[in-house]
């Protein structure tokens, strides 16, 4: 399993850069960031300098959207830093969430996620392809190789990110509602003629390493939150129950959401969260001694997960990066052995 980090783009961006470089130092092998403009510092000025001072970490954004870009800037940006830094970028694309919302826009349609992934993969990937008429190529870019990765949690988005993505991102930590989703884009990835085995798996949440549960849970919290949103988006379009079978594990717990403040996105002690109960916390999170964040990841790891990304937006940055690149990294990785 490989091991990733998911940062916000808080001034000062240097601090960010540090992190990062850090990760790299204890074995993460993804560097990702939020992208979400106007709440954060933009990021790909700061990929640049993560890339500078990192040596083979690849790094993206969890996750862009087709809304606040064009989508052939976002595909230059890409292929930029290839080109600059030797293929080390990827991907992780959505319908929008913060980035559009704080402008009173919505999120994308699926049709046009998927027609942005094409025109984004295939410029980045130094392909020719259709855009508002014209047939495009970036002539400089033969060389550029890129991978998407596609958020989901609804069906019909389970589906087109099996059907399209190089890879799917599940942003909870949850293993019964991972196996359930998994098993969609598989599904997904079938149908559109794929092998399922083609596709990364990659499930991203927040992990606190420690013991004081009550206060692992208080920092987390927002997370669950962040979910309630599209998890709220999967309610209004399939309701409850009906032709669409959604876990009750994942559309229950958002009944006493009452609004969302963007201003407090994925921060800790976001007071839009009350809502999220403790039980929700502990199945969408990964919490406790390193054994309890072992024994998650091998359960996760068990029904095919690829990469665990740890959301590091808590008060124990670097004591969650030090105890899992010392401890939890090596055992995930297994023994090794010089001479068998």
């Amino acid at each position: 399993m490989d091991f990733g980090v998911v940062l916000q783009t808080n001034p000062p961006a240097s601090r960010v850069v540090e992190l990062a470089v850090r990760a790299e130092n204890l074995g993460f092998s993804h560097v990702w960031t939020f992208d979400s403009h106007i709440l954060w510092e933009e990021p790909f000025v700061i990929y640049s300098q993560i890339l500078d001072r990192t040596r083979k970490v690849m790094v993206g954004p969890m996750v862009t959207n087709p809304a606040t870009r064009d989508w052939t800037v976002t595909a230059s940006l890409f292929a930029t830093l290839n080109e600059m830094y030797g293929n080390r970028t990827i991907c992780g694309i959505g319908r929008g969430d913060s980035a559009v919302r704080v402008t009173n826009g919505r999120p994308t349609t699926l049709k046009t996620l998927e027609e942005s992934i094409e025109v984004i993969r295939t410029l980045a990937n130094g392909g020719t392809t259709s855009y508002n008429g014209s047939n495009l190529t970036f002539p400089w870019a033969s060389a550029s190789s890129l991978e998407v990765w596609v958020a989901a949690y609804g069906p019909k988005a389970l589906k087109l990110a099996g059907a399209v993505g190089d890879g799917f991102i599940l942003q909870l930590a949850d293993p019964d509602l991972a196996r359930w989703m998994i098993a969609a884009v598989r599904q997904g990835a079938e149908e559109a003629g794929r092998d399922p085995a083609e596709v990364t798996f990659c499930v991203a949440a927040p992990a606190y390493v420690g013991d004081d549960l009550v206060h692992q849970r208080n920092q987390c919290r927002w997370f669950g939150g962040m979910v309630g949103n599209h998890v709220a988006d999967i309610v209004e379009r399939y309701g409850t129950s009906g032709e669409v079978e959604i876990p009750h594990a994942l559309t229950d717990y958002i009944a006493g959401r009452q609004g969302y403040d963007y201003n407090e996105h994925g921060r800790a002690g976001n007071s839009h969260a009350d809502f999220v109960p403790d039980a929700v916390i502990d199945r969408f999170c990964l919490f406790g001694s390193p054994a309890q964040h072992l024994e998650r990841l091998e359960e996760l790891r068990e029904i095919g997960v690829d990469q665990f990304a740890i959301y590091l937006q808590h008060d124990a940055k670097e004591e969650t990066l030090l105890a899992y690149g010392e401890t939890i990294i090596p055992a995930m990785s297994g023994p090794f052995v010089a001479k068998a």
